[in-house]
């Protein structure tokens, strides 16, 4: 009798000191966050589109279907909650672009159009509807590249060539001029994600021969200088990173709210829903609720009135034109989508 008592205690002495020993992980009652529809884009669905903000309104363009790729240009009005179309970019149809704006001017470059790597590049003017050539990418013509704006000059770097690429280069609108910088760190890369909080630019992740990059890297147009970050995926022995799953990807997308970054969608071997906001003030990453739509791969994302979007996309051959709006901070609510 004694013997088995003895034997009982063993067994859940002995749980109790492997559970706690155990790396927890978030569970679904600890993620916070909402996805809820949003207007639909009025356009032709497709995936690797360019989005970019001017004012109150956001401009998409460009992108493909399995079968077509586009050159027409939409206005977001935020307010109204509608779609208008606009001018349609001159140049060739495409896919896997960039697109920035400085001050009151849109710029969309670069990019596949089904033959051809690409270096072209545009400027929009919306108070005319109007689109002027302007100097060709100075870099090599390529696709799937990151592009971003820092005060009052525009940048495009990495992406694919028919090699993975990590330069970077700074457009001077005034002058109409590219001037090479430094490169970035670390691994070369396309279809990574790119977001600027406090005027520095992040990029993160990427594909680099099939595989999603777990890296994150901060550029600092004064210093013309890239400092790494921390790992976004578990490789510390510390604790901050021990649920970190599923940020590393390609083709995801990034907007920012509060000076918080948030990255959802994209694949890495399958399609990710997983969302996660990035805090730069600390350099940690917290999960949000997934989401909420069709998991996808090639959106676009945008915030305007510190209010973020995710639309269109792809998954396999089905080519989306829903759009989502994200909640940080709300519970989730499945009767919203």
């Amino acid at each position: 009798m004694h013997a088995y008592l003895i034997g009982a205690l063993l067994i859940i002495v002995s749980f109790v000191i492997t559970q706690g020993c155990v790396k927890h992980t978030d569970s679904s009652d600890d993620v916070i966050g909402n996805w809820s529809r949003s207007s639909d884009f009025d356009g032709n669905a497709r995936s690797e589109a360019v989005i970019f903000i001017i004012g109150d309104y956001a401009y998409l363009t460009t992108g493909t279907t399995d079968r077509d790729r586009f050159k027409d240009l939409w206005q977001y009005n935020i307010t109204r909650q509608y779609w208008s179309q606009e001018a349609d970019l001159p140049g060739t149809a495409r896919n896997s672009a960039v697109a920035f704006a400085i001050g009151d001017k849109g710029y969309v470059g670069t990019g596949y159009d089904g033959n051809n790597y690409l270096k072209d590049f545009w400027e929009y003017d919306p108070s005319s509807n109007q689109w002027t050539q302007k100097a060709d990418f100075s870099g090599t013509a390529r696709y799937d590249a990151v592009g971003f704006s820092l005060s009052d000059k525009g940048y495009i770097s990495c992406g694919f060539d028919g090699n993975y690429l990590k330069d970077l280069w700074q457009y001077d609108p005034v002058e109409d001029a590219w001037t090479q910088k430094a490169s970035i760190g670390g691994t070369k890369r396309s279809a990574a994600m790119c977001f600027v909080i406090n005027d520095k630019a992040y990029v993160c992740s990427g594909n680099n021969n099939g595989s999603a990059l777990n890296d994150l890297w901060m550029y600092d147009a004064s210093a013309d200088s890239w400092t790494e970050k921390r790992n976004i995926s578990n490789t510390s022995t510390d604790t901050y990173d021990d649920n970190y799953a599923n940020i590393a990807r390609y083709n995801g997308v990034s907007f920012v709210m509060d000076n918080f970054a948030y990255i959802t969608c994209g694949e890495s071997g399958s399609l990710i829903s997983d969302t996660w906001m990035y805090d730069p003030s600390s350099d940690l990453w917290t999960r949000k609720t997934a989401f909420e739509g069709t998991a996808r791969t090639g959106a676009v994302a945008f915030s305007l009135s510190n209010r973020g979007f995710v639309l269109t996309g792809r998954s396999g051959s089905l080519s989306f034109d829903n759009a989502y709006e994200f909640h940080p901070n709300d519970e989730k609510n499945d009767n919203d989508n």
